[in-house]
């Protein structure tokens, strides 16, 4: 697919509440930390993640990953994956795109950011990993 096919979007996810001390990242397609952050006391972090939408309403970008014909997702790492290997975490966030509802997707096609907010702590109070629900919304 040619990238002049393509179009880019601003989306940034936002890790609420992550453990404090813990590093996060995005991860590009070879599995390397990009633009690791660490949260002090608990602030969210935030990451820019440049992503491109073709026809059809596909997903491309150094970060989108894929599962199958359809599914389409980010990760963040967390811990050890994120570049720190003295934590005793090595975890990753699945951030799925391939479902971001369409009004919000035209949303984002027409200049506006496309931010998804996901928890950082899990319900047993350690980084949050696996597939993690998110909450989509245009500012």
């Amino acid at each position: 697919m040619n990238k002049v096919d393509q179009t880019e979007i601003r989306m940034r996810l936002v890790v609420e509440a992550p453990v404090p001390g813990v590093a996060h990242s995005l991860q590009d397609k070879m599995s390397l930390p990009v633009d690791a952050k660490v949260s002090q006391s608990g602030e969210p972090l935030a990451f820019d993640v440049p992503i491109r939408i073709g026809p059809g309403r596909k997903y491309y970008g150094e970060q989108v990953r894929s599962e199958g014909p359809e599914r389409r997702f980010v990760y963040i790492a967390v811990g050890q994956q994120a570049g720190d290997p003295g934590s005793p975490w090595s975890r990753r966030m699945k951030i799925d795109i391939h479902d971001i509802p369409s009004p919000l997707l035209d949303g984002a096609l027409a200049g506006k950011r496309l931010v998804g907010t996901v928890a950082g702590t899990g319900k047993d109070g350690t980084p949050a990993c696996a597939t993690v629900p998110v909450s989509w919304r245009l500012a």
